[in-house]
């Protein structure tokens, strides 16, 4: 392997500006670690390959023939990853990938989302308190659910999701096309006069701009290969936001990877940097297994309407012990990892946090 030294820090490309994205980057930031962070736009053609350089860096290219060129990459864009589509087709063809990750996704259903512009108070009281009002419905006869909640504003957010056949989701796989606004109206359409305590969705749809409601497709697969050479794979492309822990694990891998990356910084051969993902991998795995497999239970509980999925609802919300119920949650909360080459908040929590791993390179620099 290349064992190249560079006489500074890494410079690094993040390729998806989500959550994870931009939080890496505002940690890099701090930590000293220059960056550039691209994303796919509709006037800016996506990415089109990723290259590993012979002198020890790594370059994207997209459509448009434009190429740049760092030391590590990051892809941060989402569960339909450029970057890991990218790798992971050189990997299949050196017969390096592993067989589950070569398999398709499996896409159980489809979410549209959207935020109203400020309503009026007066016709929706509820938005006078200084509390969220969550409403939730399940179809009686039909594969969706839909949701509505107030947000700062005098904003209401809302959703619907549609369980997907098994012979759909293979057909939709990667079909990712109609993420954005040109896709949504057929949906729309289905989901306009669905009830709510408010009355039709479709009032709050009419109030949200069309750029601001967007469609995705919530996969059911967690990937092995998180590396490969100077390329990394971060973010909540791996997992089912049902839990509430998407946003949550994209941010926690951003300050695990920012923690990895300050600690070989001053020496980023490769062989560093490939320690570094690995010890990446290794501190974050386990959690976001558990996430997962939590997540996976939590999508069947919500949006689930088989006969199998109700039978489970009725059994959690009826006659499942809080306690139980309470116990995932503080198991998620105790995992509060933090950047450990900034000063460490205390804890103010009821529970005690979980050991984190600490910087070697910080303890020896406060040390001097």
């Amino acid at each position: 392997m290349n064992n190249t030294t560079s006489p500074k820090p890494p410079h690094v490309i993040i390729v998806g500006a989500g959550v994870a994205g931009l939080l890496l980057a505002i940690l890099l930031k701090r930590a000293n670690i220059t960056f550039d962070i691209y994303e796919r736009a509709r006037t800016v053609k996506p990415l089109a390959s990723v290259k590993h350089l012979a002198e020890g860096g790594v370059q994207i290219q997209c459509d448009d023939n434009t190429s740049y060129t760092g030391d590590i990459l990051v892809g941060a864009d989402g569960a339909y990853s450029s970057v890991r589509q990218s790798i992971y087709k050189d990997l299949s063809e050196q017969d390096k990938l592993p067989f589950s990750d070569s398999q398709g996704l499996k896409i159980g259903y489809i979410n549209m989302v959207g935020t109203t512009d400020p309503l009026d108070e007066e016709t929706y009281p509820a938005l006078k308190d200084n509390f969220t009002h969550f409403n939730f419905i399940i179809g009686n006869g039909k594969p969706y659910t839909w949701s509505t909640f107030t947000v700062p504003g005098k904003k209401i957010c809302w959703g619907a999701q549609i369980q997907l056949k098994a012979t759909t989701s293979e057909d939709r796989t990667f079909k990712n096309a109609e993420w954005g606004p040109e896709g949504n109206e057929a949906m729309i359409k289905d989901i306009y006069n669905f009830a709510t305590p408010y009355g039709p969705l479709g009032q709050f749809i009419d109030k949200t701009p069309r750029e601001r409601i967007s469609k995705v497709f919530l996969e059911e697969k967690m990937f092995e290969t998180w590396h490969n050479g100077r390329v990394v794979l971060i973010g909540d492309g791996n997992m089912l936001p049902s839990a509430g822990q998407g946003a949550v694990n994209a941010m926690q891998d951003a300050v695990i990877l920012a923690n990895c990356l300050y600690d070989i910084a001053n020496n980023p051969t490769s062989d560093n940097i490939t320690a570094a993902f690995q010890d990446f991998k290794d501190q974050r795995y386990p959690h976001v297994k558990h996430q997962f497999d939590l997540s996976k239970t939590m999508a069947k509980v919500i949006y689930g309407q088989t006969w199998s999925e109700r039978l489970l609802r009725r059994i959690v919300f009826g006659y499942l012990p809080k306690s139980v119920l309470h116990k995932d949650t503080i198991k998620a909360a105790a995992y509060r990892p933090q950047c450990v080459f900034l000063p460490l908040t205390p804890n103010y929590g009821t529970h005690q946090p979980l050991p984190q791993k600490p910087s070697k390179r910080y303890t020896e620099e406060q040390a001097i």
